[in-house]
């Protein structure tokens, strides 16, 4: 019987631990980045010709 119950608590914490590191991925891969809006190329503008 302890053998047993041993053996239920091993899978159920497993079960636990790979549950909660499925959601941790999934919350990391969901996380969007903080993506500066600056432009990597600017051109100068020229004033209008009269």
């Amino acid at each position: 019987m302890r053998r047993l119950i041993a053996a239920l608590s091993t899978a159920v914490v497993a079960a636990a631990l790979a549950t909660g590191a499925a959601v941790g991925v999934v919350a990391l891969l969901d996380a969007t980045p903080d993506q500066p809006n600056t432009p990597l190329i600017s051109y100068d503008t020229a004033p209008a010709a009269p």
